[in-house]
């Protein structure tokens, strides 16, 4: 076989570069010794020690660590902390299930979610499965649900589980740094990252007319998908102040993204905490109304009460207030009303007993009134 090289390229070695010209800049042997001897007096140097001196001149070699500082309230320290307490809640009946987040709210085993996650192995008689972040799967049982709040509390056989911080809801600022943390599409351990875009957002949530929720809700641009619901929304520091329950999507005209398109609605956690708290003591939660029926078709500004005769509970707050049928709530609380969905958070967001100013217009008149909230039945 001919040792020859290819026609048109120059003899010699193939690892030699070439120079510009197209040959090869071919090493002698005198040459090749004597860079030999001064690659291994370089390599003596430097490899015995980090420091040294090379003809006269001090060296220094920079040295990396392989171990990365994560501060403590780092989104890595909190996702740490946090990541044991979130369970991915699996509710499965004979026409399918559903998938969603819960986290710990008692050591002994109560966790907090979404009613949506489990409203229909409730009424379907199917199961609710709850799986740790160790793997640990359990069968838990409902201690309470509410539609109102689109709020459930589940109860699972153990002991000595580390519960969530709670924080406070009302003293969250548009601009807070938040992590949700999640398990959507089934991916548990979800860690996402945003801020709070938005309070006080009328939302209504739930998976049927009959069982709409309207949420006083917090908004953020953490990504949250089908599968998010009922898991945390934490602070920089670690606290739960929202409870992941809804997002926005774009209509048909739009694509149809279904996915997360930074625009996700959390439940206030003073109030997840209020209802939790009479879930877990009654088996049942309790809501603030004004004994009104409002015109949910009203186009104009603010909440109009129904033009009907029974648009006024007979005994109740608003009459005893002196609110009258056809009249236009413009305000609740020294909040702005614009529609009535945001009258229906508004209330939602107090508690019974509370008294409220209300202020509506009459015939073109405005007028305030204060009421006092009873129990919804």
């Amino acid at each position: 076989m001919s040792n020859s090289q290819p026609s048109g390229g120059p003899a010699g070695p193939w690892w030699i570069p070439a120079n510009k010209s197209g040959k090869a800049n071919l090493i002698t042997r005198s040459n090749a010794i004597l860079l030999a001897f001064v690659a291994g007096l370089v390599g003596s140097i430097f490899g015995a020690s980090s420091s040294g001196s090379l003809f006269g001149h001090s060296i220094n070699i920079s040295r990396t660590s392989n171990a990365i500082e994560r501060a403590p309230g780092s989104v890595a320290d909190i996702a740490k902390r946090v990541i044991p307490s979130v369970v991915s809640i699996e509710a499965t009946t004979k026409k399918g299930g559903a998938t969603g987040t819960g986290f710990v709210i008692e050591s002994n085993g109560y966790i907090l979610t979404n009613n949506h996650v489990i409203a229909e192995a409730v009424t379907g008689n199917g199961t609710i499965d709850v799986t740790l972040n160790n793997g640990q799967k359990y069968t838990a049982k409902v201690v309470g649900r509410d539609t109102s709040y689109d709020l459930a509390v589940l109860k699972i056989a153990t002991t000595g589980l580390t519960a969530l911080q709670f924080g406070d809801s009302d003293k969250v600022a548009v601009g807070d740094s938040v992590i949700a943390i999640g398990s959507p599409l089934g991916l548990s351990g979800t860690v996402t990252l945003g801020i709070i875009s938005a309070k006080d957002r009328a939302v209504t949530a739930g998976e049927t007319g009959s069982d709409n929720s309207f949420i006083n809700a917090l908004q953020t641009d953490a990504a949250i998908n089908p599968g998010n619901s009922g898991g945390p929304l934490v602070d920089a520091t670690g606290a739960v102040i929202g409870v992941n329950s809804a997002i926005a999507t774009l209509g048909s005209s739009f694509g149809s993204q279904s996915g997360s398109i930074g625009l996700g609605f959390a439940i206030p956690i003073n109030q997840a905490r209020k209802t939790a708290d009479q879930l877990i003591k009654n088996g049942k939660a309790t809501y603030p109304v004004i004994g009104i029926s409002i015109d949910m078709k009203f186009e104009g500004d603010g909440a109009l009460i129904s033009k009907n005769e029974k648009a006024i509970l007979p005994g109740g707050p608003a009459a005893k207030a002196g609110l009258k049928s056809g009249d236009i709530i413009t305000k609740f609380d020294g909040r702005t009303v614009h529609s009535a969905e945001e009258l229906i958070v508004a209330i939602r967001a107090k508690s019974v007993g509370d008294k409220v100013e209300v202020t509506y217009t009459r015939n073109g008149v405005s007028a305030n009134a204060t009421v006092t909230l009873d129990v919804g039945k």
